[in-house]
């Protein structure tokens, strides 16, 4: 391999052994991840995520309806659907659409991407056993750093996204939307939201990954197989099976940080003052009780299918690219 590389790509480097491994390598059988796999991983990351956000922004419109305005939507998430049709029509239920999609293909881009990335680079620093037995806390950290950075590109889009659904008036799409905001507010209205978006979605994609990869470990375990000794659909149904309980679990979670969001980009929300003193009075005004309640429901079902959606979607476009999905593997499982 090392002759191969030397040869063909001597305009990139010339590995030796110890930079070969530690640059390109992390075991898990003798699968190899290198740049064209993080790649493939975000691309996918990308894909899955953009695809299943876009699929249920209806629910997303009904949801952020309810928490900007519980008073008026307070007929649940199927009368949310009726009274938005009835009042507005069936397109009110695609506003945002655009941003949507675009925002969540870059935020999926950089946390799958991500996530792949730092855990393998946890294995190559850890070695095997050690990372087998911290899984968990790879998880986590992968999550949050991952996270961190996928929403600093968020966050213009998702401001632009919940300003038109909570006016409908506002713009006639993302492009425009975009132009009006800064326009107004300048570039601090695009992340007027950064700090509640942190704090909803780092903790969020943290349970998301964590609960994830245990929920699919005790499925695998419960059948007495790895992941390399099943079919890629078989794999690909404990990844929806296990993204349901993930998604449940990190829509609770988050929820409260997602109606703080919701709320603190409505125009004039919170009134004046610093951001932190804005999401403040919004919170004593709303209550801790509303804040983690009202829209929870749809919430639970928008996330519980959307976190399927994504780790099915993702295992079946890695698939298609070529790419063998990184697994953490037990050393001592091989003696």
């Amino acid at each position: 391999h090392l002759k191969f590389f030397a040869r063909v790509l001597p305009h990139l480097y010339r590995p030796t052994m110890q930079s070969y491994h530690s640059s390109v390598m992390a075991t898990s059988g003798t699968a190899e991840y290198d740049l064209m796999y993080y790649l493939k991983g975000a691309a996918a990351g990308g894909i899955c995520c953009s695809i299943t956000h876009g699929a249920l922004t209806p629910v997303d419109v009904v949801k952020t309806r309810v928490q900007l305005d519980p008073v008026k939507y307070n007929s649940g998430l199927v009368g949310g659907f009726r009274q938005i049709i009835a009042e507005e029509g069936a397109m009110a239920l695609t506003t945002g659409l655009g941003a949507t999609a675009a925002g969540y293909f870059v935020q999926g881009w950089f946390k799958f991407g991500g996530v792949e990335y730092f855990k393998i680079q946890a294995v190559e620093k850890m070695g095997e056993e050690a990372a087998w037995n911290n899984k968990t806390a790879i998880y986590l950290g992968a999550a949050a750093g991952a996270e961190t950075i996928a929403d600093i590109f968020l966050c213009p889009l998702e401001a632009v996204r919940i300003r038109s659904v909570s006016d409908p008036e506002f713009c006639d799409g993302l492009a425009d939307g975009a132009v009006k905001m800064f326009k107004t507010e300048g570039i601090g209205g695009f992340y007027a939201g950064l700090v509640p978006i942190l704090g909803k979605q780092v903790p969020y994609t943290m349970a998301k990954f964590a609960v994830q990869g245990k929920a699919a470990d005790a499925i695998y375990g419960s059948m007495g197989k790895t992941p390399a000794e099943l079919s890629s659909g078989t794999n690909i149904c404990v990844s929806l099976a296990s993204g349901v309980v993930a998604g449940v679990a990190s829509a609770i979670i988050s929820h409260p940080a997602d109606t703080l969001l919701s709320k603190v980009n409505k125009k004039g929300a919170g009134g004046e003052g610093s951001m932190m003193t804005r999401l403040m009075r919004i919170a004593g005004e709303t209550g801790f009780v509303n804040l983690c309640t009202v829209g929870l429901l749809p919430r639970c079902i928008m996330i519980g299918t959307l976190t399927a959606g994504q780790f099915g979607i993702f295992d079946t476009v890695m698939g298609a690219l070529g790419a063998s999905k990184f697994h953490f593997h037990n050393p001592n499982s091989d003696k």
